[in-house]
């Protein structure tokens, strides 16, 4: 069995879209993914799930409005901070 955090990978898509818009004007390189994806995790409670049925509880859980504004608020903060600031040199 495996065990994961599933806030993980519904940041990981929140990361996608918010760096995919127009109004996201950083650098988009791996490594400021991952800063994004970083900074916005620690904000966040973790959620482990083992199982299918665990994952489909915690999805649901997460779409509830405040829970999504959470996450949002996250991956922007963490954006502004990357982009105002990105760790690798010009590229």
């Amino acid at each position: 069995m495996k065990v994961y955090n599933i806030t993980e990978s519904i940041v990981c898509e929140e990361v996608d879209h918010f760096m995919s818009g127009e109004e996201y004007k950083g650098c988009r390189c791996a490594r400021c993914r991952a800063d994004i994806m970083a900074l916005a995790l620690k904000q966040l409670p973790a959620k482990y799930v083992v199982t299918e049925k665990g994952e489909i509880i915690s999805k649901l859980e997460s779409s509830m409005p405040q829970k999504q504004i959470d996450i949002l608020a996250a991956v922007v903060t963490a954006g502004k901070i990357v982009s105002s600031s990105p760790r690798h040199k010009n590229i």
